[in-house]
């Protein structure tokens, strides 16, 4: 039997219960982890997963450190961790400079927010235990970090012909250890009409190509041609031009896309690769989440 991906779901509004409703169907199907992006409110949406499942793991991915105060964060993880039987991941990073500037917040150092963060988060009294603490990485000396203070980590639109070198960071104790948390964020897009579903996780990954930290991981990952190419438009002032540069061999390796076949296969081998829980984040040539939910979980039935 093929191993089952984790599922990322986001509360949208107006189909929140909906949203919930669905968690409880990727339950059922014997799926191993939904995760909530940063996308809206996902510690109250994992709050809520935590009464309507009772099996699967629930988890954020992730969620910015710098959204709450620290005690108002533990208070919360420690409630969730409690009363989900310690199901919930705590799923953090520094998120990225636009998002933060939305907010009016500017980041500080990301090694050192984060080991201080985890520090404070851990000392807060009167709260409960802490759920296991996953850390959003990319470059090495985070994926260092994530093994020495957290219990796990977690990659996003990561490239997979890179992987093996990124988890060489990790001990082999760690890398094996069934409670070190290893996963990827992976666009996916199922659609026998594979330009379409190219051009849809072109459009999703076209705003990551815009940040500078993710150019620098994907040019470290080999792609130095289509990442300058990237930076050559946003310094002419056309992003338009960006996807022009997001070429077919990057996308087959930070995405998955095409027919249910190749998108089980590109599940596979991920799981190779050394990703523990691969994390399908689904998009459809056809509709909104719940059309690309319907059509993913269909090919695994």
């Amino acid at each position: 039997m093929a191993q089952l991906p984790a599922l990322s779901l986001a509360a949208v509004p107006g189909r929140r219960q909906a949203t919930l409703e669905l968690a409880q169907e990727i339950e059922r199907r014997g799926y191993p982890g939904i995760y909530g992006p940063s996308l809206g409110d996902s510690l109250a949406l994992c709050q809520s997963l935590a009464h309507v499942t009772h099996e699967i793991e629930i988890g954020t991915s992730i969620m910015p450190i710098y959204f709450r105060q620290i005690v108002d964060f533990a208070s919360t993880v420690g409630f969730l961790h409690e009363i989900s039987n310690g199901r919930f991941r705590f799923g953090i990073g520094v998120s990225h400079a636009p998002a933060l500037k939305s907010r009016g917040i500017e980041a500080g150092k990301p090694l050192t927010d984060i080991r201080s963060f985890v520090e404070q988060l851990k000392s807060v009294p009167r709260v409960g235990e802490m759920p296991p603490i996953i850390l959003a990485t990319l470059r090495q000396k985070m994926i260092r970090l994530a093994e020495e203070i957290g219990d796990g980590m977690v990659f996003a639109n990561g490239a997979r012909s890179y992987m093996s070198t990124s988890l060489a960071e990790v001990s082999e104790a760690k890398r094996s250890s069934p409670e070190f948390f290893i996963g990827n964020m992976i666009p996916t897009c199922i659609s026998d009409d594979l330009e379409a579903a190219k051009a849809v996780n072109r459009r999703t990954l076209t705003s990551y190509a815009m940040l500078p930290n993710y150019r620098n991981y994907w040019k470290a990952a080999g792609y130095v041609e289509e990442m300058e190419g990237v930076e050559s438009a946003l310094a002419a002032g056309d992003r338009d031009r960006v996807p022009h540069y997001l070429t077919d061999r990057w996308l087959a390796d930070t995405t998955l896309f095409g027919s249910a076949r190749a998108v089980r296969e590109g599940v596979e081998a991920w799981f190779d690769a050394g990703i523990k829980t691969p994390i399908i984040v689904p998009s459809s040539a056809n509709g909104g989440q719940m059309v690309a939910f319907e059509e993913f979980l269909k090919i695994y039935e």
